[in-house]
C-alpha cells in the first residue's frame, strides 16, 4: 500500500490543532459580526423586527453633520490620548530597557499590574481621585484654602486622562520590545563620534524603534477610538464619543440598523488605519 505523502502527514495535525480555534472564531466572532453587518442594510418594521432590505439609508444617515462631528471629535480625543501615551510611554520604555535585569522585571510587572484589576474598578478609582472632593482637590485645598474645586471630572480633560490611564501599557510594551532588541553598540558608536544624547535618541534610537512605536500607536489609537466605558463615566454631555452613540441606538433608541451602520463605519475606519499602518511598515522596510 503506498505511503502517504509527507506533506499530507503534516497537514493532518495542523488542521487538528487549527480546527477548534477556527470554529470558535467563526461561530462567536464572524457569525455575530455578519449578522450585525446585515442589520446595517435593514430597517425597522415595527413589531416584525428588522427587515434586511439592502438599503444604504443607514450609512447615508451616518454622514449627517451631527454624527460626523461626533466621529471627528472621537478621532481627535483618541489622537490626543495616543500622542500623550507616546510622549509618556517612550521614556518609560527606554528606562525599562536600560534598567538592570532584576529591576527590569519588576518594572514590567508594574506596567502590567493594572491588567490584573477590572477596568470598571480602575475607572471608579480614577473618579474618586478627580471628583470635587477627591484626592487632587483635597491637596489643592490644603495648599490654597478657599480655592474653588478644580473641574477635573465630566469633561474632555477627564476623558483624555482616563484613556491615557487605561491605554498607556499598550504603548509601553511594544516600544520596550523594540528597544530591548536594539544593538547597543550603535548607541555607543554615536556617542563616541560626538553626537549628544538627544541626537542619539532622535537620530538613532527612534528610527530603530519605529516598528515598536507604530505598533504602540496602533494598539492605543484603535481601542481609544472605540472606547465606551471611559467617556461614559468620566465625560459629560459634550464629551461623548462614537461608541456611546452606538450604544444609545441599540439600547435607548431601539434603532439597531442605524446602530449597526455606525458600528461598521467604525470598523471600516479601523481597517483603513490598519492598512495605513501596514503601508508605513512596508515603506520603512524598503528604506
Amino acid at each position: 500500500m503506498p505511503s502517504r505523502h509527507p506533506r499530507a502527514r503534516e497537514i493532518g495535525p495542523f488542521l487538528a490543532i487549527l480546527g477548534p480555534p477556527a470554529a470558535w472564531f467563526l461561530l462567536f466572532f464572524v457569525a455575530p459580526m455578519a449578522v450585525v453587518w446585515a442589520y446595517s442594510f435593514g430597517s425597522n418594521v415595527g413589531a416584525a423586527g428588522i427587515e434586511i432590505t439592502g438599503t444604504f439609508l443607514n450609512y447615508a444617515r451616518t454622514l449627517e453633520p451631527v454624527y460626523l462631528g461626533i466621529l471627528a471629535k472621537s478621532f481627535g480625543i483618541a489622537a490626543i490620548a495616543t500622542l500623550a501615551c507616546l510622549l509618556l510611554g517612550f521614556p518609560v520604555a527606554l528606562a525599562i530597557s536600560f534598567a538592570p535585569a532584576r529591576l527590569r522585571t519588576l518594572l514590567l510587572v508594574a506596567i502590567m499590574l493594572p491588567f490584573w484589576t477590572n477596568l470598571l474598578i480602575r475607572t471608579y478609582a480614577l473618579m474618586a481621585v478627580l471628583r470635587d472632593q477627591g484626592l487632587v482637590n483635597q491637596a489643592v485645598e490644603a495648599v490654597a484654602p478657599g480655592l474653588a474645586p478644580l473641574p477635573l471630572l465630566h469633561n474632555n480633560f477627564a476623558v483624555i486622562l482616563g484613556l491615557v490611564y487605561v491605554h498607556l501599557p499598550f504603548m509601553v510594551l511594544p516600544i520596550y520590545a523594540a528597544l530591548d532588541r536594539l544593538d547597543r553598540s550603535l548607541l555607543e558608536a554615536s556617542l563616541d563620534l560626538g553626537a549628544s544624547h538627544l541626537d542619539t535618541i532622535f537620530r538613532i534610537l527612534v528610527p530603530l524603534a519605529r516598528p515598536g512605536i507604530l505598533a504602540g500607536l496602533l494598539l492605543t489609537f484603535i481601542p481609544a477610538l472605540g472606547s465606551y466605558l471611559t467617556p461614559d463615566l468620566l465625560g459629560g454631555p459634550d464629551s461623548q464619543m462614537i461608541a456611546n452613540i452606538i450604544e444609545r441606538q441599540f439600547k435607548r433608541a431601539n434603532d439597531w440598523p442605524f446602530g449597526a451602520a455606525l458600528a461598521f463605519v467604525l470598523v471600516y475606519l479601523t481597517l483603513f488605519v490598519l492598512a495605513a499602518q501596514g503601508l508605513l511598515r512596508r515603506r520603512g522596510e524598503a528604506e
